[in-house]
């Protein structure tokens, strides 16, 4: 008689894999938030002011008329459930 062993094949979860569509949803979905919290502070809603996402991270682009603006731009977006990081691509408004 032959007897055979294997080694434990035990079935352990592995982490899941994000599919791309699920990421480009996720990331739009968090877009959709940041623009939400934006238009919401009385302060911000008349900027014009581009939200770009890739995988949590949040980029504000666009041009605003103060440095205190921009500050509280990236504070509200650092708020929102979600965000990762924020890339600021936000400039003064030429005078």
């Amino acid at each position: 008689m032959k007897f055979s062993y294997t080694n434990g094949c035990k079935s352990t979860a592995t982490p899941s894999v994000t599919a791309p569509g699920e990421i480009a949803t996720d990331d739009a979905a968090l877009a959709a938030r940041v623009k939400r919290a934006l238009v919401a502070d009385q302060g911000l809603r008349s900027l014009s002011m581009s939200v770009a996402t890739y995988r949590g991270v949040v980029q504000l682009s666009g041009y605003v008329d103060s440095e205190v603006r921009i500050q509280k731009a990236l504070a509200v977006t650092r708020g929102v459930p979600g965000v990762q990081s924020v890339s600021n691509d936000l400039h003064l408004r030429p005078q």
